[in-house]
């Protein structure tokens, strides 16, 4: 039996719990992850066994509109905040599993961005479902695309693209 079939977990919405503003403006890295430290022995002494958190990459509202799945979102803090968090959850016994959505980007994604710069010339075209420069969506952007459950500022990328 895997050890998440007897996990008890916890969960956490780090962007609300932290009260980090709800527009990322991109600038220096806060490091309000730091605050979460002290739910640590509160999850431990409630016993849960292992923590979700998330969403946790750099994105620019709500979190699930990722612009950058190698960066922790800058009004968190920065990839040493998150290695010393995931280590001091480790050092409880607490498991870490991140919310992590990879069925869609933001609008801020690079790839996107490059679309919107240079259209049917952009590599990237077919990194998204449904890029059609035929229509136009509802951001005025000249093209068309489709996006998760008709949220247009989540673009659904395309898994049948092997670059994806």
């Amino acid at each position: 039996m895997s050890w998440y079939n007897e996990a008890i977990f916890y969960h956490i919405y780090p962007l609300g719990l932290t009260g980090a503003p709800k527009h990322n403006d991109y600038s220096a890295p806060v490091s309000r992850l730091n605050t979460l430290l002290p739910w640590i022995d509160h999850i431990r002494e409630i016993g849960c066994t292992a923590l979700y958190i998330g969403p946790l990459f750099e994105s620019v509202g709500h979190g699930y509109e990722t612009t950058d799945y190698k960066k922790l979102d800058s009004r968190l803090g920065t990839n040493e905040d998150l290695k010393n968090f995931v280590a001091a959850c480790h050092e409880k016994e607490i498991k870490v599993i991140f919310d992590g959505v990879f069925n869609h980007t933001g609008r801020d994604f690079f790839a996107f961005k490059d679309i919107q710069q240079n259209r049917e010339n952009s590599p990237y075209c077919s990194w998204f479902k449904g890029i059609n420069f035929g229509w136009n969506s509802p951001y005025n952007d000249g093209f068309g695309y489709e996006a998760w459950r008709n949220c247009f500022e989540l673009v659904n990328l395309n898994y049948w693209e092997p670059k994806v």
